[in-house]
C-alpha cells in the first residue's frame, strides 16, 4: 500500500526546487520593465499634469495641506509622498518619474506571481512580459503622477486577497487591509476594484475557493497537466485551509465528503473582508468628502461618456490602436480557455470599467487613464491565450505586441501631450529667455488660469533665473491653488518695465494682439513687439518701451 504515495513524496521532495526558482516567473517581467521604461526617461520634458505635482509637491507640508482643502485632495496623499522623496533624491525630471518606473516594474513581477497563483507559471511569465512591452506602460512608468503606483497597490491587493481567501489568517486579511487602504488613498477610482473583489469574496463565502476561480493547490503543488484545459480542479487537488478538528488537508476536497471544513472557514470569509476595508474607510472617506466638493473644479475639462468611449478604451489605456486591439483580443481568448479562473481578472478589468462609465455618463468623470490599474488584469487573461502552445512559440505573442507598439513607444518618448504632435515647448521658451534675458526683466502669461500652467513650466526650467512675474499679486502657494493671482490694474503693474517678456499659448505672429482685456491693452501701450520665437505650443515675444 506505499505504492500510491510514492508519487506524493517526490513531488513534496521537488517542491523546494520549484520554489526556489519562482523568481524566474517574476524576475524577467520586473527586469524587462525597468529597462524599458528606463530608457530616455527623460527626453519628453514635464508635461501640465507632472508640473502640477512638482509644484504641489515642492511645498511646505503645511502649504500642501491647505492647496488639497482647495483643489487636487484626491491627490494630495501622492503629493505629500512626493515631497519627502524630492527632499532626498531632488526634482530633475528623471528623478519626479522614478518613483513611478519602479512602482511599473513591481507590477509586472506580481501580476506574473498573481498569474503563477491563479493558473501557472507559463502564464504569469508571458502575463508580466506582456505588460513589460505595452507603450501604456512606458507611458505611465515616465510620469510623475500616481497612475503606476495606483496600478501596483491594484494587483498587490488582488494578489493579497488570493493568499487570504487560499489559506485565511488574520495577517493575510491585513496586509490586504493596508494595501487597500493606500490604494484608495493613492487613486479614488481605482477602489472600483472592490467591486470585483467582492464577486470572489461572495463566492467563496456562499460555496467554496474553486467557485471563484481559485484553486487550493498548497505551495509548491504540481498543477496536473489536464487542469490547464477544466474548469475544475482534479479531484485529489488540496486545499490549503484545514479543516477543524486537525484534519489531514486532503480530506477536505471540495465537493467532496469533506467539503464542509472549506465551507466552515468561508463561513467567516465576508466578515473579515468587510473588517479589512474598515481602514480604508476611516482614510479614504474624508477624502471622498473634500475631493467631491472639489470636483467641479477639478474636471471641468471632462465630457460626459460615452459609448464610442468605450470602443476607444484598450487603445488608451494601451496608449496605441494595434496594441490595444491585440491585447483586447487575446484576453477574450485567454478568458474562454481559463473558463472558471478567469473570473477574477475578467471581473478586475470589467467592473471598475463599468462602474467609471456608468458613473461618467452622469457626472464628468470618464479619463481613460483613470483606468490604467485594470491593464495587468488584461494581460492576466491575455497571457492564457497561447494554451498548449510551448513557451518559445508563446513568446511571439510578447514579440509581436512588442513590434507593433514601437512607433508609440517612440512617440510617447517625444512628448506626453496628445495627439504627439502637439509637444508643448517649456524647455524651448526658457532657454530663449536665459539666452537673451537682462536684469530688470519682468515677465507676463497668457492665459493665466489655464490648465497648460504656463509660468510653472517656465519656472521649473529657469528656476531663480525667471524673470519677476509683473502681473502676481499672490503666489500659488499664498493662494493655496495652482494658479497665482494676478493685479486688477495691469497698466499699473507693468508701469516702469523697460523689457517685458511675454509668453503666449499656441503660435502667434502678434502675441501681443492675442491678449485679451486690460492685460492685452496695457503691454500694448507704450510697448513694441521687438523679437518672437515661435515654439511648439507656445509664442515667447520681447517687448520694449
Amino acid at each position: 500500500m506505499t505504492a500510491p504515495s510514492e508519487p506524493r513524496r517526490a513531488s513534496g521532495a521537488a517542491a523546494p526546487a520549484r520554489s526556489n526558482r519562482r523568481w524566474l516567473v517574476w524576475l524577467p517581467p520586473a527586469a524587462l520593465t525597468l529597462a524599458v521604461s528606463l530608457t530616455e526617461v527623460s527626453r519628453a520634458q514635464l508635461w501640465r499634469d507632472e508640473l502640477a505635482t512638482w509644484s504641489a509637491a515642492t511645498r511646505p507640508v503645511g502649504d500642501l495641506v491647505r492647496l488639497a482643502g482647495t483643489i487636487d485632495a484626491a491627490t494630495g496623499p501622492y503629493y505629500l509622498l512626493m515631497h519627502g522623496w524630492i527632499a532626498l533624491f531632488g526634482d530633475s525630471t528623471t528623478a519626479l518619474r522614478l518613483p513611478s518606473v519602479l512602482a511599473m516594474a513591481a507590477t509586472a513581477g506580481l501580476t506574473a506571481r498573481l498569474g503563477e497563483r491563479l493558473v501557472d507559471a507559463r502564464v504569469g511569465l508571458l502575463a508580466g512580459l506582456l505588460l513589460a512591452v505595452l507603450p501604456g506602460t512606458s507611458r505611465y512608468a515616465q510620469e510623475a503622477r500616481p497612475y503606476a503606483l495606483a496600478t501596483l497597490l491594484a494587483v498587490l491587493a488582488t494578489l493579497l486577497l488570493v493568499e487570504a481567501l487560499r489559506r485565511p489568517s488574520w495577517a493575510r486579511w491585513a496586509g490586504y487591509a493596508a494595501a487597500v487602504a493606500a490604494l484608495g488613498l493613492t487613486h479614488l477610482i481605482a477602489l472600483t476594484l472592490l467591486a470585483a473583489h467582492a464577486v470572489a469574496v461572495l463566492l467563496v463565502q456562499w460555496r467554496d475557493p474553486a467557485a471563484a476561480g481559485l484553486d487550493t493547490l498548497p505551495d509548491g503543488a504540481e498543477r496536473p497537466a489536464d487542469s490547464r484545459r477544466r474548469d475544475d480542479p482534479p479531484a485529489d487537488d488540496r486545499p490549503d485551509v484545514e479543516p477543524p478538528g486537525g484534519g489531514q488537508p486532503g480530506d477536505a476536497r471540495p465537493g467532496g465528503e469533506g467539503s464542509g471544513g472549506v465551507r466552515r472557514a468561508g463561513r467567516h470569509v465576508l466578515l473579515r473582508w468587510l473588517v479589512a476595508l474598515v481602514p480604508a474607510v476611516l482614510l479614504v472617506g474624508p477624502l471622498v468628502v473634500v475631493a467631491r466638493g472639489q470636483r467641479s473644479r477639478q474636471l471641468d475639462w471632462v465630457d460626459p461618456a460615452r459609448l464610442t468611449d468605450l470602443a476607444a478604451l484598450p487603445g488608451g489605456v494601451a496608449q496605441s490602436g494595434a496594441v490595444g486591439g491585440l491585447l483586447l483580443g487575446l484576453a477574450a481568448l485567454g478568458a474562454g480557455r481559463l473558463g472558471r479562473r478567469a473570473l477574477l481578472p475578467a471581473a478586475c478589468v470589467l467592473l471598475p470599467v463599468l462602474l467609471v462609465f456608468a458613473a461618467g455618463v452622469v457626472v464628468p468623470l470618464w479619463v481613460p487613464r483613470y483606468l490604467v490599474f485594470t491593464v495587468p488584469f488584461g494581460c492576466l487573461l491575455a497571457g492564457a491565450a497561447p494554451a498548449g502552445v510551448r513557451l518559445a512559440p508563446a513568446l511571439a505573442v510578447v514579440v509581436l505586441a512588442g513590434l507593433l507598439g514601437l512607433p508609440d513607444q517612440a512617440g510617447l518618448r517625444r512628448t506626453h501631450e496628445w495627439p504627439r504632435s502637439a509637444t508643448v515647448d517649456y524647455r524651448g521658451v526658457a532657454r530663449v529667455i536665459a539666452d537673451h534675458e537682462q536684469p530688470g526683466d519682468v515677465i507676463v502669461f497668457s492665459p493665466r488660469e489655464s490648465w497648460l500652467f504656463l509660468d510653472l513650466g517656465t519656472a521649473y526650467h529657469l528656476g531663480s533665473r525667471q524673470p519677476r512675474d509683473a502681473l502676481v499679486v499672490r503666489d500659488q502657494r499664498q493662494r493655496a491653488d495652482l494658479w497665482a493671482g494676478e493685479c486688477d490694474r495691469p497698466a499699473e503693474c507693468l508701469a516702469g518695465a523697460g523689457r517685458v517678456w511675454l509668453v503666449v499659448a499656441g503660435r502667434r505672429s502678434d502675441p501681443a494682439a492675442a491678449v485679451p482685456g486690460a492685460k492685452g491693452a496695457a503691454l500694448r501701450d507704450g510697448l513694441t513687439v521687438r523679437q518672437v520665437w515661435p515654439r511648439p505650443g507656445l509664442t515667447v515675444a520681447l517687448l520694449t518701451r
